[in-house]
């Protein structure tokens, strides 16, 4: 069986984007959960328990890592494309050529890109900072025009395609920006009412409710993850 490193559920959007992936299209794994530790410390961070985990598995040090076998892949986007050719059947990728194409553009733009939303917005799935969020929304212009990006983005594919998900059923699309909805909810950043809706479908999904479940049972704090509050 397959077997999927990922870190803390409550921060670690990347992990999250190949469990969603594998848990919504009932692809069997183990997953081992890897306690991010140290980061804020850079002159202990190579000599952490994490960092030397993940060493053993992978030489980037760095989750998500998914091993089959002998072979070990990492990256989100990487390990999506291995799934994919792995189970055909399970048909992660839209079938139609053009619109699977575009399915690789979003996920890859949502890769290198929306550094304002991620930097100001870290993901923090049992938090509500709706308030940090209205001042961000305030006084950072980067954040605003990446959510209008996102609402721009998702309105025109959930018209072109009928929803519910932004290809129609469920894709690797949808797994990539699952983190994304997670963070406008937790920081209330204002959507259109067609974004919002598809917001709410995502959360619905099995897998993300399992995700969001577990990240609300971790109860661990972890301050250098938390740069809007203080450890209770």
């Amino acid at each position: 069986m397959m077997q999927l490193f990922i870190g803390n559920k409550n921060y670690s959007s990347w992990s999250m984007r190949p469990w969603v992936l594998l848990t919504q299209a009932e692809i069997a794994f183990e997953e081992t959960v890897l306690r991010f530790d140290n980061f804020n410390d850079a002159s202990t961070y190579e000599q952490s328990a994490f960092k030397q985990s993940l060493r053993a598995v992978t030489p980037a040090g760095k989750v998500p890592v998914l091993v089959d076998g002998d072979l070990a892949i990492w990256d989100t986007l990487a390990i999506s494309e291995y799934v994919a050719e792995q189970f055909p059947e399970k048909q992660l990728w839209p079938a139609d050529r053009a619109a699977r194409a575009r399915a690789r553009s979003i996920c890859a733009e949502m890769h290198s890109g929306f550094t304002a939303l991620r930097s100001a917005c870290p993901m923090n799935i049992e938090a509500d900072l709706a308030q940090v969020g209205a001042l961000i929304w305030r006084d950072n212009a980067g954040v605003r025009s990446e959510v209008q990006r996102l609402v721009t983005m998702w309105s025109a594919l959930l018209q072109e395609h009928g929803g519910p998900m932004l290809f129609g059923a469920f894709t690797v699309a949808d797994a990539y920006y699952a983190p994304i909805c997670t963070r406008l909810r937790t920081y209330g950043l204002p959507v259109t009412d067609t974004v919002d809706a598809y917001i709410n479908r995502v959360h619905a999904l099995p897998s993300v409710k399992a995700w969001i479940d577990g990240a609300k049972a971790e109860h661990d704090f972890l301050d250098f993850e938390e740069p809007y509050r203080i450890k209770p």
